[in-house]
């Protein structure tokens, strides 16, 4: 694959990944097993309310990236090692209770992001390359 197409599907992966991001609430609704940390309606935990808030700026933040990702490296990066922390410490806390679901939910979805925008980062060459299309 060459730098030119990890760019453009790294581009891609960027607008795919911050708009799951910003859906994150009504994923919550059709599979609250996989993705709410608690029981009820998504709006009645103010600590899910709040991941809502933080992925849908994370979400909007990358869906403007995918612009011109060389300018956005560090966001980039940011988003690959939050992903990888996050599904780890989830992956550990699902372990004990009943939080299995999250096993198969959003801890596959973090490693996902994690891994894709980490290959096709390298993989486009961004540091120090500026592609015009």
């Amino acid at each position: 694959m060459t730098a030119a197409t990890s760019y453009r599907l790294l581009r891609i992966a960027l607008v795919v990944f911050g708009a799951v991001m910003l859906l994150l609430y009504p994923l919550a609704l059709v599979w609250p097993s996989g993705w709410a940390w608690h029981h009820g309606a998504p709006h009645e935990s103010q600590y899910f309310m709040m991941i809502v808030g933080i992925y849908a700026v994370l979400g909007a933040c990358l869906c403007n990236a995918a612009r011109r990702p060389e300018e956005h490296a560090s966001l980039i990066w940011f988003t690959v090692w939050s992903s990888v922390v996050h599904a780890a410490i989830m992956a550990v806390q699902s372990l004990d209770g009943p939080h299995r679901g999250h096993l198969w939910g959003d801890v596959p979805a973090l490693l996902l992001v994690a891994v894709t925008l980490a290959v096709l980062t390298r993989k486009s060459e961004l540091r120090g390359r500026r592609f015009v299309e």
